[in-house]
């Protein structure tokens, strides 16, 4: 999957759908708001031979229209769409 930095200004309304397999479903998660910042990561879990020798992951923050802010993690099961440019 290519990491979405930039690609996406912050104010930009997207549908975030994430699927999570199961062994006998598939979990889908539909998220929707504006972007507040697209950035990669690094976690605690060690990686070698990546950057710093860390994990790095994908990471999207939203603010909801209640307001609240939501940070997900990016991967090859998750879909970004477009509803508003900023």
């Amino acid at each position: 999957m290519a990491f979405l930095t930039n690609i996406h200004a912050p104010g930009t309304r997207v549908r975030v759908t994430q699927q999570t397999p199961l062994r006998d479903r598939t979990w889908t998660n539909i998220v929707e708001g504006l972007i507040q910042r697209s950035r990669q990561a690094k976690t605690g879990s060690w990686f070698a031979h990546a950057k710093d020798d860390q994990l790095w992951l994908d990471r999207l923050e939203l603010q909801l229209d209640d307001g609240e802010i939501v940070v997900l993690n990016l991967d090859q099961y998750s879909v970004v769409e477009v509803i508003e440019p900023a």
